[in-house]
């Protein structure tokens, strides 16, 4: 499968039940690894401290109620039914209800934005507002996008969400694994179990970072299985406890005994509750991971499997604590004790490829969002290595990779106890569900046009769940929750300083343009010698001349004979079409041989290699030759109003019928439709010969032809990426802030992030770099 073409079989939502089943069998081992692992440690982290079990079973029962309830209303009834439904374009995440925003309300932080965008397929969005009667919509939209302050705040949401999901990311495999690896200490006296479990839990988690950059596919076909597995498991083990040791444990369902619980632990209660938030961790994968599936396959999983078994679990466990007082205390509190003695080392075994699987999920879901974000200028440039031919966002970033295994390493051997482990999961957890809660509330009113109340009722409803669990979660700041704040933190400032930078730098950029009546001013050749060849200026502006660019005509005696202005921008929507890839326009006369060529991708967008890319933009300009946008020969006067007027040009797999380009050796003979008459160069100057293949009709003129034929001999000479490398600086006078964000904070990140060559593949031998510094 085309990894271009095939994403948008992931939004055949109308599939057959097969596929579907398909898909919600696959949703297992991808989406519900972390869910399915937290009767692990729920239980143990919930009666670390705070309260005891006592001989009346309130205290067990009430938990377990807490469990149900908390499963039933936050992963079945707020993510399965209502925030899936929140998809963009069949993506989900922090970033795709952002993303949404900003679509419905422009929003949108990216700063090289064009109407055009707009007319994308995918982008969805009411085209006159018709459904925005309510004159509270129209305000509250009117409201947002007038004052850039809520915008940063909206931004900021975002970037909060983002980043405690990338804590989660650390936290998540540590305290699985950790989890899983406890189970040792019942096979085993506990002073060699002290020894033995954090040494062994950090050999499978530098196992677990070590095997990430092979990709999720070579072993993918175990995840389903495993965690098909592990959810009979707890689920028969849950059933056989039940039956054995407390029948009646059915009762606690009933929310009364949360009551009798907070009414008896008083505050210890409610500090407990954050133990009882882990069993929810997990439930945010099921909206991020929705582009890989569909909501009706996540549904089915949910629903049919993965939610009775977790019940079931929670509900044996409880029925065996119940029946166990006295022995230990709260020794016996926990997964391992509840499972019967001959099973524990198969069970053991299980849990820990479970623990493996559900790290897995979250780390490439990780991943994944770090890709968004920097694909929307809010990370810095990384190397993203596609690890799958095949399936669609499956990506390995080795930085990154390797960042998470040094802070999941580092949480392992400095925490040493599920207990500090989970008050820092849960924080990270419910941190993220509450930024989506608030995220949602606007989607509900600006993107569904729904009533102001049902989102009220909404956050109301949700919004008050997770604040009690939020604040008991903060109370254990000092004992764990303080790591995922200063983790985001960092991450945070990285994010924010980045994106800031970057802004400054394109206003630069905007503010400081070479006007295009001065450049064709010049005459056609530019005040220099114009050489056989294309010259492909990088650069972020959308319109107008860049700054960079005056360099090259005031200082270099000779310049390419085609000259393309290329910039490469990613739009606020996940995936763009291939046949609205390019934006094709035409800068001056014909004569001048200048064009400008904007590439758009999604935020979860692969972008091509070099080659296939090369290919496809000189098709696309081919393409936009032969169209006859460029049949009118405008005067220099009316040059400069022409160049907002771009053409949308598809790649060559989406025009079989248009132009196609193939390269020959030098004894092939040409095409009768574009051929170019040279002297035979000797056999070791002979470079392969391009041609374009012009469809038969409709027929093209002599100018036309003239135009295609230059283009050709320009491709064979060779192609050169003349990209600005920008040096920026506070101006004097700046703010402290200002200039430690710019001079020291942005500076850092760029000379320490990947080149903007690198966004596109740029050969390094037919580079040139050329430095400015920019004073902002």
């Amino acid at each position: 499968m085309d990894l271009e073409t095939g994403v948008y079989q992931n939004h055949i939502k109308k599939a057959s039940w097969r596929t579907i089943l398909t898909l919600a069998y696959q949703s297992l081992g991808v989406v519900y690894g972390d869910l399915s692992t937290s009767p692990l440690y729920v239980y143990k982290s919930t009666f670390a401290e705070d309260i005891e079990q006592s001989e009346t079973n309130e205290e067990i029962f009430g938990v377990l109620s807490f469990v149900f309830w908390t499963l039933t209303l936050v992963p079945l009834l707020k993510y399965v039914f209502i925030v899936l439904k929140a998809d963009d374009n069949g993506e989900g995440g922090t970033f795709a209800l952002y993303s949404l925003l900003c679509r419905h309300a422009r929003l949108s932080s990216l700063p090289n934005c064009q109407s055009a965008d707009e007319e994308l397929s995918d982008y969805k969005k009411e085209r006159a507002d018709t459904a925005l009667q309510s004159s509270f919509r129209a305000r509250l939209k009117s409201t947002l996008e007038r004052h850039r302050v809520l915008q940063r705040f909206l931004l900021v949401l975002a970037l909060i969400g983002t980043c405690m999901v990338i804590g989660d990311g650390v936290l998540t495999p540590a305290l699985s694994v950790f989890s899983a690896v406890s189970g040792l200490e019942f096979s085993m006296s506990e002073k060699h179990h002290k020894f033995v479990e954090v040494p062994i839990a950090c050999l499978i988690l530098i196992g677990l970072f070590a095997l990430q950059h092979y990709g999720t596919h070579r072993v993918g076909f175990l995840f389903a299985p495993i965690v098909l597995t592990w959810l009979l498991c707890i689920g028969a083990i849950g059933v056989y406890n039940i039956l054995h040791f407390n029948p009646s444990v059915y009762k606690a369902l009933s929310p009364y005994y949360m009551y009798k619980f907070l009414r008896k632990t008083q505050k210890g209660g409610w500090m407990s509750l954050g133990g009882i938030l882990l069993c929810i961790t997990g439930s945010e994968a099921m909206f991020a991971d929705l582009g890989h599936f569909s909501q009706l396959s996540i549904q089915i999983a949910f629903t049919s499997l993965v939610y009775p078994a977790l019940v079931l679990a929670y509900m044996g466990q409880a029925a065996y604590i119940s029946s166990h007082h006295n022995v230990g205390k709260n020794s016996q509190i926990g997964f391992y004790p509840s499972v019967p003695e001959k099973l524990r080392w198969p069970v053991l075994v299980i849990a820990v490829l479970a623990a493996v699987v559900g790290s897995q999920a979250i780390i490439t879901g990780t991943f994944s969002i770090i890709k968004q974000c920097s694909a929307l200028d809010c990370f810095p440039r990384v190397k993203i290595v596609h690890t799958s031919s095949k399936i669609h966002g499956q990506i390995y970033i080795p930085e990154i990779n390797w960042i998470l295994m040094v802070l999941c390493l580092a949480v392992t051997i400095g925490f040493r106890d599920t207990k500090r482990m989970g008050n820092a999961s849960g924080f990270a957890v419910i941190s993220v569900m509450l930024v989506t809660t608030c995220l949602m509330s606007l989607v509900i009113v600006l993107c569904w046009q729904q009533s102001v109340f049902v989102a009220i009722g909404f956050v109301a409803f949700f919004g008050t769940i997770e604040a009690l669990y939020f604040s008991a979660s903060l109370v254990k700041f000092p004992e764990g929750a303080w790591f995922p704040v200063a983790l985001a933190f960092c991450f945070f400032l990285v994010m924010y300083v980045w994106h800031y930078g970057t802004i400054k730098k394109y206003d630069f950029e905007v503010q400081n343009k070479v006007s295009i009546n001065w450049l064709l001013s010049l005459g056609p050749s530019l005040g220099f010698v114009r050489v056989r060849g294309i010259g492909l200026i990088h650069t972020d502006l959308v319109s107008g001349i860049p700054a960079i660019f005056s360099h090259f005509v005031t200082n270099l005696p000779a310049f390419h004979h085609v000259l393309i202005f290329l910039c490469i921008k990613s739009v606020p929507v996940p995936h763009v079409r291939p046949e609205e890839r390019f934006l094709v326009g035409q800068i001056g006369p014909k004569e001048y041989r200048l064009y400008r060529c904007i590439v758009r991708y999604g935020y979860r967008d692969i972008h091509k290699d070099d080659m296939e890319f090369e290919n496809d933009l000189m098709c696309s300009i081919a393409e936009f030759i032969r169209s006859g946008s460029t049949e009118s020969n405008l005067s220099i006067e009316d040059a400069g109003k022409e160049d907002d007027k771009m053409t949308v040009v598809g790649t060559r797999s989406t025009h079989a019928d248009g132009i196609q380009m193939s390269e020959d050796s030098p004894n092939v003979e040409m095409s009768p439709s574009v051929q170019r008459e040279e002297r035979s160069p000797p056999v070791a100057q002979r470079r392969k010969k391009v041609r374009f293949i012009v469809p038969e009709s409709p027929k093209i003129n002599t100018g036309v032809r003239e135009e295609l034929r230059e283009l050709t001999e320009a491709r064979e000479a060779g192609i050169a990426y003349i990209l600005g490398n920008t040096y920026m600086k506070a101006k004097k006078g700046s703010s402290l802030m200002r200039r430690f964000a710019i001079d020291y904070g942005y500076e850092f990140l760029r000379r320490n992030s990947r080149t903007s060559s690198y966004a596109f593949s740029v050969p390094h031998a037919s580079t040139l770099e050329v430095g400015m510094i920019y004073h902002v």
